[in-house]
């Protein structure tokens, strides 16, 4: 009989959260979702990118990643092991005052998450383009692995989320 893995578990848990978010309560558009095997290294990712509907301007996006590693542990139950997922995020923003907005969104991102990620912006434009400005693209890397013990937490993962979405478009 089939088993499905940590990541599919986790990946449906999500899904099944953020569309909720999306078709019953409305309060997000969701913009892309994607769902990868790369079968050079048997990786797998999920990612669902969406967008509040009260601030279209700032989109996120929420991945999900398993290692090969990690499924033959699931599958070979590894002893001293514990299979999990990494998870990040990527939130795009424009910005016209890189020094204040790009030090507002760390504040932000410290105070929401706290501990246990690492955390970067790389802000961008495009060469010619004639409206000013740079893309913050903030990436939020999650230190410990997702396991199916947290699937009672993604409800509230996603309303900090949320929140970090609000706080970033009020910026």
């Amino acid at each position: 009989m089939y088993d499905p893995t940590v990541f599919e578990n986790l990946k449906v848990a999500f899904e099944n959260h953020v569309y909720d978010l999306d078709n019953l309560e409305r309060t997000i558009s969701i913009l892309n979702r994607t769902d990868q095997l790369d079968l050079a290294v048997m990786s797998r990712k999920f990612s669902i990118q969406f967008s509040l509907v009260s601030h279209p301007a700032v989109s996120v996006e929420i991945a999900l990643n398993s290692s090969l590693q990690e499924l033959a542990d699931e599958i070979l139950e590894a002893k001293g092991t514990e299979p999990g997922c990494l998870l990040s995020l990527r939130v795009l923003i424009n910005v016209q005052d890189m020094d204040t907005q790009c030090e507002q969104v760390e504040n932000i991102i410290q105070t929401i998450w706290e501990n246990d990620i690492e955390y970067r912006q790389t802000l961008s434009f495009h060469y010619g383009q004639t409206e000013p400005g740079f893309l913050n693209t903030v990436e939020i890397d999650f230190k410990p692995k997702l396991t199916e013990e947290h699937m009672g937490e993604i409800g509230e993962f996603l309303q900090h989320v949320l929140e970090m979405l609000v706080r970033i478009s009020e910026i």
